[in-house]
């Protein structure tokens, strides 16, 4: 196995914001090979996000965004667990960045969960007039509504919309990217939008 230079480590800590052993372990483990040592730490963060999801969120900052047209605009609440990290740049960023989003992609709600009942149910009548046209077989409809539904939650949904400024990764992605890169629990609490 190739040694792992102080440089290396350097270099890998800059571009994911790991730690400094995180970095010298990645990079060990993938002899040496910047690109692999990131994938061996998005995989070790993903579960690290999923531990950090129960920590509580007692910090953080209300972020905003209005539209150079000034007919949109956005305040949101993005949670963390100290106070340190909700004033570091990167946080902030993320901040604007999902304020942003929501004024380009108008989710109704954080999760997929939080979708009214009222407004399925209204899509659901469209959605069996819509099949009834088509003529899908009866037994179908049931898998064929599921199915439908859950794809509107989704878009409904913040977390599982496509991120405006990177349609490979959702907003859940973003956050949870988030969450290694600072260490910490990141939740968008709440968020209004306005418009004209």
């Amino acid at each position: 196995m190739s040694q792992i230079t102080a440089q290396q480590i350097k270099e890998l800590r800059e571009k994911t914001g790991v730690s400094l052993s995180a970095c010298k372990k990645a990079l060990e483990e993938a002899h040496g090979d910047q690109a692999k040592a990131i994938e061996v730490l998005r995989k070790k963060g993903e579960a690290k996000a999923v531990e950090r999801g129960d920590r509580t969120t007692g910090e953080g900052i209300v972020a905003s965004y209005v539209h150079s047209n000034n007919k949109v605009g956005v305040l949101v609440q993005l949670g963390c667990e100290t106070d340190f990290v909700a004033k570091s740049p990167d946080f902030v960023e993320l901040g604007k960045d999902i304020a942003m989003h929501i004024a380009a992609m108008n989710p109704t709600c954080i999760s997929p969960e939080e979708v009214s009942e009222e407004a399925v149910e209204s899509e659901k009548n469209i959605w069996r007039e819509q099949l009834k046209q088509e003529g899908k077989p009866e037994a179908m409809l049931e898998k064929i509504m599921e199915g439908k539904e859950k794809k509107f939650r989704e878009e409904c949904a913040l977390l599982k919309q496509p991120f405006v400024k990177d349609s490979e990764k959702t907003v859940e992605k973003l956050l949870s990217d988030a969450v290694l890169k600072l260490g910490e629990n990141v939740k968008v609490l709440a968020f209004t939008r306005y418009t004209f």
